[in-house]
């Protein structure tokens, strides 16, 4: 009887995870998609990492991290440029930091910080209206012509003539986001990668997600795409011939590699693991639960919310993605409330509070001729990740979309 009661106080003292485990999830569905993009060359290798209930539950590295000029294979441990999830991930936290010292108010004129910015009647264009990509700023800076450096690109910002009133229409645009890497700086007086280290990704512990990532990094970043000839900011990489480069440790985005590599809209290099950190503390601050992320429960909230003007049809929150036509690594199965975002590059991270679950899809799919499409491959991916979680068991998928996903 006392070796009974002995058993009985052992077994009491186990995580109730070890004592009320079921099966482990079959996350096999997603190594068939992977597998399948990298063997039809849609993408040259991916990093996966799904976090549920706290913990991360999977994480794997498929492919190849480079293809040219020789072959390395992927690891978990790999960097990628992130292109546009710098613009939730640093631009956007940072502006809400501003919002929680007073310096900044998200129905404020953006005139009223910077005041050349009213140019060419923008004058009445507010915070929120960048955040949520309703300010009818047209989608990128021109190229057209050469130009370089931080400072011309943010009088070319605030120069730039609209296409339409603000608060009408959803148009995704990266000029937005300059303008907010622009007004971080100005209010902070810190350089804009100053900022992001010192303010998040220090307090948030990322080792291994910075602007201008060191030379010591480069065996380790996926590399871009091939630039031809020798580019307006004069980057460097890795030579693969007389005329061509192949980026590096350079970021991607033409726009963002013109500014000097450090922008609102592009310019950080991150992991799968820090990308999963990052989505984990958010989740514990929304939660209630012990957190490093550097903001406040209510305006994380605000962030994660829809916070477009009033009449938008694309539900968009502070730099966050909720739905709209962008939303499409939501997949079909986590619900309209979970947010997330893209990256040009390949670079996607979804999040479900409801169900504590994140999904990040890292992968380098514009290497090494440009990019391929990878719209479905994140769509089912999300979806194998929700389904092998089991957690929206009664929501099923159209017929259309389980053919697809097959």
């Amino acid at each position: 009887m006392f070796r009974s009661l002995r058993w009985f106080s052992l077994l009491l003292l186990l995580p109730l995870s070890a004592k009320a485990a079921g099966p482990r999830p079959d996350f096999s569905r997603i190594d068939q998609l992977v597998d399948q993009a990298v063997a039809v060359h849609r993408i040259p290798g991916a990093v996966v990492v799904i976090g549920h209930d706290q913990r991360v539950v999977f994480r794997r590295a498929y492919g190849w991290r480079a293809l040219v000029p020789t072959q390395e294979r992927m690891t978990p441990d790999t960097i990628f440029d992130m292109a546009s999830l710098t613009k939730p991930l640093i631009t956007a936290l940072a502006v809400m930091q501003l919002v929680r010292q007073g310096k900044i108010d998200v129905d404020a004129p953006v005139a009223q910080y910077i005041p050349e910015f009213a140019a060419h009647g923008k004058g009445n264009i507010t915070i929120r209206d960048l955040l949520t990509h309703y300010s009818g700023l047209p989608p990128d800076l021109s190229l057209a012509a050469p130009w370089e450096g931080k400072g011309e690109a943010y009088r070319r910002a605030f120069a730039v003539v609209p296409a339409e009133p603000p608060g009408v229409r959803f148009v995704y645009s990266d000029i937005n986001f300059v303008t907010l890497g622009a007004l971080v700086e100005r209010l902070s007086g810190l350089p804009l990668d100053v900022y992001a280290q010192r303010f998040i990704l220090m307090p948030l512990g990322l080792r291994h997600t910075r602007y201008l990532p060191p030379e010591s990094w480069i065996p380790l970043i996926a590399p871009t795409q091939y630039e031809h000839g020798f580019s307006a900011s004069g980057v460097s990489g890795l030579a693969t011939g007389a005329n061509d480069v192949v980026l590096r440790g350079v970021v991607h985005d033409p726009t963002s590699r013109r500014m000097g590599g450090v922008a609102g809209h592009a310019g950080l290099f991150s992991t799968g693991d820090d990308v999963a950190d990052y989505a984990q503390n958010l989740l514990d601050r929304l939660a209630g639960r012990p957190s490093r992320f550097p903001l406040s429960r209510s305006l994380l909230r605000r962030m994660v919310s829809p916070e477009q003007p009033a009449g938008g049809k694309a539900l968009r929150g502070f730099g966050w993605d909720i739905d709209s036509p962008y939303s499409s690594n939501r997949g079909k199965i986590f619900p309209v409330g979970s947010f997330g975002h893209t990256g040009f590059t390949g670079t996607s991270l979804w999040i479900d509070p409801k169900s504590d679950t994140y999904v990040v899809i890292l992968t380098n799919a514009v290497h090494p001729n440009g990019p391929t499409g990878i719209t479905q491959l994140r769509s089912h991916i999300a979806d194998a990740a929700a389904t092998a979680l089991d957690l929206y068991p009664n929501r099923e998928l159209s017929a259309h979309a389980r053919d697809e996903s097959r």
